[in-house]
């Protein structure tokens, strides 16, 4: 058997985690103290979901069918992580202005750990992910989506959205490391979103598509996300099943998705970090 660690070790460790968390929630809060200077940002967060759900539900609703279930009900975990999603986009602005405004700089100079600073941001980001999706939950059942499954279910649901957001937040920090203003962060982390949100099962079912675009519809982490919600919630009506694996096992899929891009993009984000010229 293993020896296990010595005490003075384990306390060690136990510190250096300890110390993580608490700076890491510093940063967190710095990042949410702006929404007090900033009640126009609280304001879009509060009309985007319901923009997206009564634009999407009534102006989509009205010309497509989904067999045996309201099509509300199914665009709406479609919805769900579409927006959770497109959080990538906020990310990586954010962290662009954030560098051309010297923020970036004064944390690398700080007795930090440098996954701390990101660390403590990503974590802001997914508070603000929690508050958008109790919006996009009430407007959800306000035009008619309902939830058919245990409360067990949902909280998974919502937890595999949070997932999603968390390790999209990544890609879009990593965005903005990268790019030189929030400008061009905007444009590359738009051209990613675009694709993976409407190239999906979001707003259609995927089996109408061309072959060689279900392919491409059905392995992108938003449909594996939306297929998984669909499951959870109990809104996947009488289509036809898809043989395709993430299909079929949505909910694994979604989570080795998130995994991957976070396996990517974190250490991407902390050496960018690590090295970016001043």
């Amino acid at each position: 058997m293993q020896a296990a660690l010595p005490v003075s070790q384990q306390q060690s460790m136990l510190s250096h985690l300890r110390w993580i968390v608490s700076d890491s929630l510093v940063v967190a809060k710095r990042h949410l103290s702006h929404l007090k200077t900033t009640p126009d940002k609280l304001v879009g967060m509060m009309i985007q979901p319901l923009v997206f759900v009564v634009l999407f539900g009534y102006v989509f609703g009205s010309a497509i069918s989904v067999p045996g279930i309201n099509y509300r009900e199914f665009l709406i975990p479609g919805v769900f992580a579409m927006t959770m999603a497109g959080t990538l986009v906020a990310a990586a602005t954010g962290t662009a202005e954030d560098k051309s405004k010297g923020i970036i700089n004064r944390l690398r100079t700080m007795p930090i750990g440098r996954s701390v600073a990101l660390l403590g941001s990503t974590v802001a980001n997914l508070a603000e992910a929690c508050l958008n999706m109790v919006i996009l939950v009430i407007c959800g059942l306000a035009v008619g989506w309902r939830i058919h499954t245990d409360p067990l279910h949902v909280a998974a649901g919502i937890g595999l959205l949070l997932c999603l957001q968390f390790a999209m937040n990544w890609l879009g920090t990593f965005i903005g490391l990268l790019v030189s203003s929030a400008e061009s962060a905007d444009t590359v982390a738009m051209t990613i979103f675009l694709p993976i949100s409407f190239l999906s099962n979001t707003f259609v079912p995927t089996d109408g598509m061309p072959a060689w675009l279900r392919i491409a519809a059905e392995w992108s982490p938003v449909s594996a996300t939306v297929a998984a919600c669909r499951e959870l919630f109990g809104n996947t009506g009488t289509a036809p099943a898809l043989d395709s694996w993430p299909m079929q096992h949505p909910i694994v899929a979604t989570l080795g998705w998130c995994v991957v891009i976070l396996a990517v993009f974190m250490p991407l984000c902390i050496r960018r970090f690590r090295t970016m010229s001043e």
